[in-house]
């Protein structure tokens, strides 16, 4: 296939949002791995703060996890203090989880972390087209999975 015929990968926007992507990932693992982290236990602390009880497949959908990723590292974060979970579900099977006030803690310190990747990825940016790629990529998002 010709380049005529497929992707430049220099003027992909897929492809770029890719690199973006993992360029992102990076930066968030290096922050996050001196605090104990990964970026799927840092995703499970904050959608449960912003999200209190939410079950093992609602955080596994919002950390882009399956069911029994999410599972071992809950079971893991309720070993070491950062959540609980009921023992009996309210309804159905589902059991809610919560962030303790370790977890809430140690939420504290990796949301900085984050945060201070994310003002560096943003920093060439104003205001203004922050918010205009807000937009856009919820565009994309809405598109593709609409």
């Amino acid at each position: 296939m010709s380049q005529a015929d497929g992707i430049v990968l220099q003027t992909s926007l897929g492809y770029l949002l890719k690199e973006a992507s993992s360029a992102l990932r990076t930066a968030m693992e290096s922050v996050l791995r001196p605090l104990g982290m990964t970026i799927t236990h840092y995703s499970c602390l904050e959608l449960l703060a912003q999200r209190p009880g939410l079950s093992n497949s609602d955080l596994a959908r919002g950390a882009f996890v399956t069911r029994q990723s999410m599972n071992v590292l809950l079971q893991a974060l309720e070993r070491d203090g950062f959540v609980t979970r009921s023992t009996q579900a309210a309804v159905g099977k589902a059991l809610p989880t919560q962030l303790t006030p370790l977890g809430r803690q140690r939420l504290d310190e990796a949301s900085a972390a984050v945060r201070s990747v994310e003002v560096r990825m943003l920093s060439a940016l104003s205001p203004d087209e922050q918010s205009q790629a807000l937009t856009i990529l919820r565009s994309m998002i809405h598109s593709l999975r609409g």
